[in-house]
Formats: C-alpha cells, structure tokens, sequence
C-alpha cells in the first residue's frame, strides 16, 4: 500500500486505480495512473468525466494528505448508502459508472544529524526504525558509526540540496564545530531546528553566533534543549524524547495551513464551469465560444446545460477546484 513513508525525498503524488465498473464505463479494474501537482496525470483509468473528476481528487487528496474512494455514476448524489465514499454524478450521456481508489504518496521524513555524538547515533537508530530517512552530517562520521543511516557525510559543509521541506535538524555535535555546524542548520530552510546541548553552554554558543551576525529571532526558532521534556538522562531516551518532538512537530505542521502546493496549469487545462471538473483542453469533446471565450466540456451532459444558460456559468471560468 502507498503511503507517507514511502515515497523518499520524490515530489508528492497520488495513485489512482480503478476498483469497480459497470459498462460502458471505459475505465475497466485495475486501470492505473499517477497524477501530480501540476495536474500531469499518467496512466489510464478512463476519459470523460472520470479524467476530470479523479484529477480534482486526487489534487485534494495530495493536499489533504488522505485516500479516498470515489463514486462516479448516474444518480450518484442520492446513494446515501455508501459512508466515506466520494459521489460523483455521471453526466456523459453515455452512461455506466466506475469506483475509483486514490491515495496521495507524500514524501518521509528526513532527520539531519549533525553531530556524531552518542546521542546522534541513538537518533539515527530510532529515527530509521522509525522509516524516516536519516543522514548525518560529521567530520569522521562512518557507516560503522552510524550503520542505519541513508547518508553518512564526512564533512562540517551543509550544503543547501540537503535540506527540504520535510527536513527536521538535530545538531549534536557536543563540542566538536558547535559554531559553524549550529550557524547553517540556522541559515537553513528548516523548519525545525534543535541543539543538544545544555541552557549555560548554548548561551555561549549563542553569543558567539551573535557576533557572527545571526539574529536573535532566529536563535529564538532554535529548540534548546532539543526534545519533550521526559527527564531523559541516557543517549537512547534523550534520543526518544527528541524524535517524540519530531513527530509533534511534523503533526502539528500537517493540521496547519501548511500544505503541499498542487498548482493545475491552466493553459493546458480549463474548470468546466457548469461541474466545477477540470478539463483538458487538448482532448474536450466539446467546445464552445460564448462572449469570445472558449469554453471545454468533457460531456454532452454539461455542455447542454450550458447552452440553455450560458449567462449563469460564464462567471465561473476561473473556480478553485
């Protein structure tokens, strides 16, 4: 099964397949497709109105980060039988109707670790098992050291490909490069920062990073020290208490505003406005001009509609999907 930690440091994505169909639906079971950010969808799981109506959910379900079963069929706004299943009506002329799965595939997490501190190595432990991708950054760090890890870096350079919108830092370095390794976890795009280390020694860290320019706002978004407070004195509970920080904060990230961007490209694709359905221009089985504009329907269905009130609709053009 596709799920969030599956997908690497890849954009995110949503697979579809067909599940269900009844004739003369085209989309047939086991039909398959990937579908993007940007609205590239590759594969087949049917044309028509299913294009259109698996493209919108699937650009939902990669924002909302969840699967959903989707329901497209003649009268389908009135089967109030089915719970947790997204309905569709069928507005091809055509007939038939289809039940496709969609599950967005969202990248893992990736801790950094900069450090390779006794603490490091329990984080990369925990953190793998875990099924988070893990790369340690340290001057002599090995994979002997740190066999679990994805990425063993012997050096003290962070360099910026590094780093992504998934990336939670820990830097653990406990005296070794303190300076330089907390100053580009800093000047990193992280989100999330943390320092091991205790308050009297990070103030000093601190103070010295001041006079190196950094503000003291951007010190302030460092978490010292790093992890939930559980009176954690060993390596692996320390270890444990800051992956526990990690996962709040990667939850709390998850339930905020802050979600993957899904942009559609509109000059490949126009919102059908009588269903609200994006459709590709290149293959719309009808267009109309109306007022100057061109207007492309996937269906017989809602280009009639259409043209028995195009006044009502021509305000649409430009829908959120």
């Amino acid at each position: 099964m596709f799920n969030e930690i599956s997908n690497g440091e890849k954009p995110p994505y949503a697979m579809a397949m067909v599940v269900n169909r009844v004739a003369p639906s085209s989309g047939k079971p086991g039909d398959k497709a990937l579908i993007f950010p940007d609205g590239t969808l590759k594969g087949w799981i049917g044309g028509g109105c299913t294009r259109g109506i698996v493209l919108k959910e699937a650009l939902l379900a990669i924002q909302q980060g969840k699967p959903r079963l989707v329901n497209i069929s003649p009268g389908a706004e009135n089967d109030y039988t089915r719970q947790g299943v997204v309905t569709y009506n069928m507005t091809c002329q055509s007939g038939g109707s289809v039940d496709v799965y969609i599950e967005p595939v969202l990248p893992k997490p990736h801790i950094l670790i900069m450090g390779k501190s006794h603490i490091g190595m329990a984080l990369s432990t925990l953190g793998k098992a875990t099924g988070y991708l893990i790369t340690v950054l340290a001057v002599g760090a090995d994979k002997i050291t740190f066999p679990e890890a994805d990425k063993v870096i012997d050096s003290v350079q962070l360099e910026p490909s590094l780093v992504t919108n998934n990336t939670f830092i820990v830097v653990c370095t406990q005296g070794e490069n303190d300076d330089q390794m907390l100053k580009q976890a800093i000047e990193s795009d992280a989100s999330y920062v943390s320092f091991v280390s205790s308050l009297r020694k990070a103030n000093s860290v601190y103070n010295a990073l001041k006079k190196q320019g950094i503000a003291v706002s951007d010190l302030a978004r460092v978490k010292t020290p790093a992890g939930l407070n559980i009176n954690a004195k060993l390596p692996e509970e320390v270890a444990i208490s800051i992956l526990a920080e990690i996962i709040s904060k990667m939850r709390e990230e998850k339930n905020s505003e802050s979600k993957p961007e899904t942009t559609l490209n509109l000059d490949v694709y126009f919102i059908n406005p009588v269903c609200n359905i994006p459709v590709q221009k290149s293959t719309a089985k009808h267009v109309i001009n109306f007022k100057n504009k061109d207007y492309y329907f996937c269906c017989d269905g809602c280009k009639v509609s259409f043209e028995k009130e195009p006044t009502k609709y021509e305000l649409k053009e430009t829908a959120d999907i």
